[in-house]
């Protein structure tokens, strides 16, 4: 095992990170990229979990502004995820990384059910675990549920793979000149509206002292670079 900053991280991506070019559903050979990514950081000896959004294939969000019940779009929105957890399953033990995809929504041919001592028995083992269905429960974002389960299963870090490489004061795709902050704070991210996570995600991290690293998902190795101590990325902190 490598010398690494950190020992059981979860991985937070959203579900448009795996569309690649296309506007809509999934790209194979970006899940396998990414999946690659995740093999890379394993073989540190690096304990992983995974959420992964839906918005490739529904928004819940997007659902009830057109007229559908909330609660109902939500959990369409859910399964989603778990679309998305399987294909990143399927990539990963592709390449030989054992994954299990637990499910706040039971359904058992599928995948398992979230019961906590055995997930982390799961990293323990050596095995990738993917959270899908969310927290399970309609009005939370799958940022909140990224929250919840890296402070259930004692993870020190969540890493936010998003296209840029940290946050910024203000949109670096619109503004060139958009600072990048190296660090920042819960409290700042908050009242700055820096759109981190959603501000519930963002206060569930605070109250547990549990570090956000935001860095880029684009870019080839960042993932295991940053977990080595290099890279470019945006802690965000106490």
């Amino acid at each position: 095992m490598t010398d690494t900053a950190y020992r059981r991280v979860l991985l937070k991506i959203s579900g448009e990170a795996l569309m690649g070019d296309q506007g809509y559903g999934l790209h194979p050979p970006t899940v396998e990229r990414i999946a690659r990514e995740v093999q890379s950081v394993h073989e540190l000896g690096v304990e992983i979990c995974m959420v992964i959004g839906g918005g490739n294939i529904f928004r819940g969000l997007q659902g009830s502004a057109q007229g559908m019940e909330r609660t109902t779009a939500d959990y369409m929105g859910m399964l989603a995820t778990v679309m998305n957890a399987l294909a990143m399953q399927s990539a990963l033990e592709g390449i030989g990384v054992f994954t299990r995809v637990i499910s706040a929504i039971r359904m058992d041919e599928v995948a398992e059910p979230y019961i906590r001592r055995r997930a982390i028995r799961h990293l323990e083992k050596g095995r990738v675990c993917i959270f899908a269905a969310g927290t399970g429960n309609p009005y939370f974002t799958t940022d909140t549920a990224a929250t919840l389960r890296a402070n259930e299963m004692d993870c020190e870090a969540i890493f936010k793979g998003t296209k840029v490489d940290g946050v910024y004061d203000k949109d670096p795709m619109k503004h060139a000149d958009a600072k990048r902050y190296a660090d920042i704070t819960y409290d700042e991210c908050l009242q700055k509206h820096l759109g981190v996570m959603d501000a519930s995600a963002i206060a569930l991290a605070r109250d547990n002292d549990l570090p956000i690293i935001v860095f880029s998902l684009e870019e080839p190795g960042g993932f295991r670079g940053i977990l080595a101590g290099e890279g470019t990325y945006t802690k965000v902190h106490g």
